[in-house]
């Protein structure tokens, strides 16, 4: 415990804020050391487009398991003089513990104990936090092939695995009017900023909250000056969905919008950003998860569905059976309150490695034929 609980501390005094590249290279080269020092290799460093990734690769045969995590945040520099490292009646905080520093540490700490890691790679990013720009191609080569991905994200709310996560699309619509003199001559504009009303009304009525779907409209612009008709406008729209059909119905309704103002022009951009991960994807390593904690002694295993998504997200989509929240227990993600419960630390690291062990030597959950049920081999 004592050592896991130093090399957490080490991580997180290391400030790795994702939009610097040098911090996040200095956080990479700390977690490397930790990797070297426990695993006895040293990680592939892999750089794209100025982020440091970091890859261990274990054995000469196929892949057969992934742990999952990144070592970014959102916290920026200077944030340890607010919100200082510490660990003070069975609660530790910093910023980055929950999410996710304490979990990349628990994987490593796991890894080491597994006695035969062929078949095991590694991978930690450092661009989680701003939507995986230039690791999700990386993150989907190091997955082909795998039997399980197992991500170290944070918990939900009372140590619950997330065994379910929303997809999300991001959006931006703009519409071009045509300027004119408010008070002189207004009829002569296309008035951007109504154009811009109608679509967010449009967008607005595409939510299904029966099917859990949300398309929500977020930052809005519009105009120049008061006395001027607005000849362009915008809004973004974030979007999140259950399941794959809902994704695919918003994504096309988006790319059908027109304009309601004669002159006036819409413009969409952006689109799918993360697949959902379905239940299906998790369930038979879910089921896994609960057999090994009864053996090991923790208790009842809870699950959760949530609505952010994590790379997770991407390694679900592409087929590979995939169980989220094997990070540590706590909460206040992003917020003034992050932390994580001490006491949870060496019981969840232990389901983590047991979980490693039982995929490699290819044991699956009572009644299931893959450590993924039958539902995880559906889409590769």
């Amino acid at each position: 415990m004592s050592d896991l609980l130093a090399d957490i501390e080490t991580l997180v005094r290391c400030e790795s804020p994702s939009s610097d590249h040098e911090a996040v290279a200095r956080s990479a080269e700390v977690l490397a050391e930790v990797g070297r020092r426990l695993l006895g290799a040293d990680p592939e460093r892999i750089v794209i487009d100025g982020v440091t990734h970091l890859r261990w690769r274990f054995g000469d045969g196929p892949p057969r398991v992934l742990l999952l995590g990144h070592h970014d945040t959102v916290w920026p520099h200077g944030s340890l003089e607010t919100h200082p490292f510490s660990v003070r009646d069975g609660v530790l905080r910093g910023p980055g513990c929950f999410d996710m520093k304490a979990g990349v540490v628990m994987a490593l700490h796991a890894a080491a104990t597994v006695p035969d890691r062929d078949g095991l790679s590694i991978l930690v990013t450092g661009d989680e936090e701003i939507g995986s720009p230039s690791s999700r191609a990386l993150i989907e080569e190091t997955a082909t092939g795998c039997d399980a991905a197992f991500v170290l994200e944070a918990s939900a709310d009372g140590g619950a695995l997330k065994c379910r996560r929303k997809g999300v699309s991001h959006y931006r619509v703009e519409v071009i009017g045509r300027a004119a003199h408010a008070g002189l001559e207004p009829e002569k504009g296309v008035n951007a900023g109504i154009e811009i009303s109608h679509q967010i009304l449009a967008v607005a009525a595409l939510a299904a909250p029966g099917a859990g779907t949300s398309v929500t409209p977020t930052v809005v612009s519009a105009g120049t000056t008061v006395n001027t008709v607005p000849a362009a406008a915008s809004v973004a729209v974030d979007v999140r969905v259950w399941n794959e059909t809902e994704q695919l119905r918003v994504d096309r309704a988006m790319r059908e919008l027109r304009p309601v103002l004669e002159g006036a022009e819409v413009r969409v951009t952006g689109g799918i950003n993360r697949p959902p991960l379905e239940a299906g994807s998790s369930a038979g390593l879910f089921a896994l998860a609960q057999e090994l904690a009864g053996e090991l002694g923790l208790g009842e295993l809870p699950s959760a569905s949530v609505g952010g998504a994590s790379d997770g997200n991407y390694t679900a989509g592409m087929g590979i059976p995939t169980l989220d929240g094997l990070g540590a227990v706590g909460g206040g993600a992003h917020a003034d309150h992050e932390h994580v419960v001490v006491a949870e630390l060496p019981r969840r690291t232990a389901l983590l490695a047991a979980l490693v062990e039982n995929v490699l030597a290819k044991r699956s959950p009572s009644g299931a034929t893959n450590p993924a049920g039958e539902s995880g081999t559906a889409r590769r």
